[in-house]
């Protein structure tokens, strides 16, 4: 018999039970749904987190001091930035690439004093795609780039430092060469990120001024933040710019600059991945019951079979076929099941802020966003669709197996 028949003869078969064959595909179906939802609110959030962590700070790979990342001080900086930013630029896949100075300084009012981080930067060069933090001004205004004492405080430092829109506020850091400086500014607005340790200890400068009271040259920075679309893509970006920049400077993709964020979506991802696996042993166990059972419910039928001509190897084939047409059919049942809840999720999200309140959860300085999407990088569609064919496939092979030890003679006596 041909091998085409054989496909036939399989085919036919699934139709000879047919509420176990439609059970088999509702559990192929179902378990492809749970993992693509699965998958789905993963990849989406940790990239949006990622993304975020970027425009808070340091881009998804920054260029800075080699030993900056050890050991931050402000007498570690990067030269040339003008130079390098044209550059930069000409990598296919840098869609931004800014300067900026970040460091520690102290913050004092007449009534209060208080440590904080800041960030220096040209509000003309930036928006809300490369500086998160433009987007959450709450109150008041971001200062222009020609205002040499703009400032911008976290909203809960402005109100530990009982400072309001329009005080005035003296800030305080250590230079480069090792000696106290200090600036005036005055407060033009005031942030709300949702991040709590963001809100109590950040400030913003315009890069001019910083570099003015810190001695800095006009095109010195303490980092050049780098953008692109792809966060996967940092690595291999920071290698290729290593080798142009040798020991004068280090680029640091994303997940060196902020391990906490890092470790904390990894340990998240491999649990996603043992969860896929688990639906998957879950659908196998599923289908080697269904398959298992058709096959002992047809040993009479399978003796008979090789009684009149059929070897071992085709009856092998013939319930391994069958596994493959539930493979086939169930994936695609599973596709006209997950397609609209995809879509729906994927525009409108879950709400966790009813669940959560108003609390909020940040890592390594980033908040998780309470409106969860769903989006999925196409290659773990390829992954979890490999995976569940595979898995329907394998299930079959010991029924097959089985199929194919089948003695004639003793098959049709017991039958």
């Amino acid at each position: 018999m041909k091998g085409t028949s054989l496909w036939i003869m399989a085919w036919r078969n699934l139709g000879r039970n047919r509420r176990r064959t439609m059970l088999t595909l509702a559990s192929i179906a179902f378990g492809v749904f749970l993992a693509v939802l699965s998958m789905a609110s993963q990849d989406r959030n940790w990239q949006e987190m990622i993304d975020l962590g970027a425009r808070m700070g340091g881009g998804h790979v920054t260029v800075q001091h080699p030993e900056y990342l050890d050991t931050p001080s402000l007498s570690r900086t990067v030269t040339g930035t003008g130079a390098l930013l044209a550059a930069v630029a000409r990598e296919p896949a840098v869609t931004r690439a800014v300067d900026r100075i970040a460091g520690q300084l102290m913050v004092s009012t007449a009534r209060e004093s208080y440590g904080a981080s800041f960030v220096a930067f040209d509000p003309e060069a930036e928006d809300s795609t490369t500086l998160s933090y433009l987007e959450a001004v709450s109150e008041g205004e971001m200062f222009a780039a020609d205002n040499p004492t703009g400032m911008v405080l976290g909203a809960q430092l402005a109100r530990n430092l009982g400072a309001e829109i329009g005080d005035r506020v003296v800030y305080t850091a250590t230079d480069r060469g090792g000696e106290i400086v200090a600036g005036l500014g005055r407060v033009t607005g005031l942030m709300r990120t949702g991040a709590p340790s963001i809100d109590v200890g950040v400030v913003l400068l315009p890069i001019a001024a910083a570099r003015d009271v810190l001695g800095f040259a006009p095109d010195e920075a303490t980092e050049v933040a780098l953008f692109i679309n792809d966060h996967r893509e940092s690595e291999a970006l920071a290698a290729r710019l290593q080798e142009q920049l040798g020991d004068e400077a280090a680029a640091i993709p994303w997940f060196e600059g902020r391990p906490d964020l890092y470790a904390f979506i990894a340990m998240k991802v491999g649990g996603g991945v043992v969860m896929v696996v688990i639906i998957a042993l879950m659908v196998a166990a599923g289908i080697f019951n269904t398959v298992f059972v058709s096959v002992m419910e047809r040993l009479r039928e399978f003796g008979i079979m090789m009684a009149v001509g059929f070897s071992p190897a085709k009856l092998f084939r013939l319930v391994v076929y069958e596994s493959v047409w539930l493979g086939v059919i169930g994936l695609v049942v599973a596709a006209l099941v997950t397609i609209g809840p995809y879509l729906y999720l994927s525009r409108i999200g879950i709400d966790m802020g009813a669940m959560l309140g108003d609390t909020s959860t940040e890592i390594s300085g980033v908040a998780m966003a309470t409106q969860i999407r769903f989006g999925i990088y196409p290659e773990n569609v390829v992954r979890i669709v490999v995976l569940a064919f595979v898995a329907v496939v394998l299930a079959g092979i010991y029924p097959a197996w089985r199929a194919g030890r089948v003695e004639p003679v003793e098959s049709i006596r017991l039958g």
